[in-house]
């Protein structure tokens, strides 16, 4: 009878945690964002609490106003600053003024014939077509980030609550973290061990995910922004950023959206600026990930580029933008789990 009641019990725990994770799933992504941020801004509020002690409140309160200072303020902008560029962009395009099909054409005529010809067997010389792509391309996207807007403008309760969600969550998180973690752990039905070890990782493929993936993207996206603004090329800031968004994928990353603009530079007799920018590319783009991603995630956490492309498309095909941490995240924790299995068979 004991065992029926056991068995009984535990598929009632398992039955309400189903059907408190439905109930918060409309918040996935604040909470997600607020673990997130509190784990990555737990060692800053530590120190806080160091220096007062008495006042564990006023720590987690400062932390949160240093998260909403460098993290959210500087997004909304960012958003709403590209928002502007793309419809620049785009009205240009529409008016006439940014003649893509003669961006194209010119490129194509200045190839060299061999280049040419490896286009034409690869079908990629219908400028129509081609041009055409591209237009589409933005008014997508434009269209896509304009509707969000306008959603946002329309549900700005809700938007706000996201957000709100948030703070309020990685304030008590920030503050409460530890004795949360201590009961989380002391509930779980595994070897302490076990916990230990998951745990621990845990943490650091999250700040390692953070620090490896967005903090490397970030600059990528600056530097590159940058780099397109000092070269004269216009819609720096989108370049900017798709610099920073293709930078989360290894191996291809930046020189998706940097090598063809070089290309076209090189073909349409900016000579300098195409060197300069295939220089940058290569020297300065593309070492930021080479030099900081190692010392920034550490060797113990780092995982094959392979692993960290799959789940992040994955991730984001799935989760939307949530993805790009829940994604490695995931494969991390994945590769660690079966990791310490394997450590813990071992010893016995």
């Amino acid at each position: 009878m004991q065992g029926i009641e056991n068995r009984a019990f535990l598929a009632f725990v398992i039955l309400v945690s189903l059907a408190f994770a439905w109930v918060v799933s409309p918040y996935l992504g604040p909470i997600l964002w607020a673990v997130v941020a509190a784990i990555v801004f737990d060692p800053m509020n530590r120190r806080l609490v160091a220096t007062m002690p008495r006042w564990p409140n006023m720590a987690a309160l400062i932390t949160l106003v240093i998260i909403v200072a460098l993290v959210i303020v500087p997004a909304i902008l960012v958003g709403m600053s590209l928002l502007d560029e793309l419809l620049a962009l785009y009205g240009r395009i529409q008016s006439g003024e940014l003649n893509v099909a003669k961006m194209f054409t010119d490129t194509r005529n200045s190839l060299p014939a061999g280049v040419t010809r490896a286009l034409e067997s690869l079908g990629l010389t219908d400028i129509d077509q081609g041009s055409q792509r591209f237009s589409d391309g933005i008014a997508n996207i434009v269209r896509t980030l304009a509707t969000g807007a306008l959603n946002i403008g329309q549900s700005a309760f809700s938007f706000f609550i996201g957000i709100g969600v948030m703070l309020y969550l990685t304030f008590f998180l920030m503050r409460d973290g530890q004795a949360m973690v201590g009961e989380i752990r002391r509930k779980l039905p595994l070897v302490d061990d076990h916990k230990t070890a998951l745990f621990e990782k845990f943490t650091t493929v999250i700040r390692a995910t953070i620090k490896g993936s967005i903090v490397v993207a970030i600059l990528q996206g600056i530097i590159g922004g940058l780099i397109f603004w000092g070269l004269g090329i216009h819609a720096a800031l989108l370049g900017g950023v798709l610099m920073g968004f293709f930078s989360l994928l290894p191996a291809i990353g930046t020189g998706l959206i940097w090598v063809p603009v070089a290309i076209y530079l090189l073909a349409t007799g900016s000579i300098w600026q195409g060197l300069v920018l295939v220089f940058c590319g290569f020297f300065i783009i593309g070492m930021v990930d080479n030099l900081l991603r190692p010392v920034l995630v550490g060797k113990d956490t780092r995982m094959p580029d392979y692993i960290v492309l799959i789940s992040t498309l994955g991730g984001i095909s799935i989760l939307g933008v949530n993805g790009f941490i829940l994604g490695p995240v995931v494969a991390a924790l994945f590769m660690a789990a079966w990791e310490i299995f394997g450590r813990f068979r071992s010893a016995e």
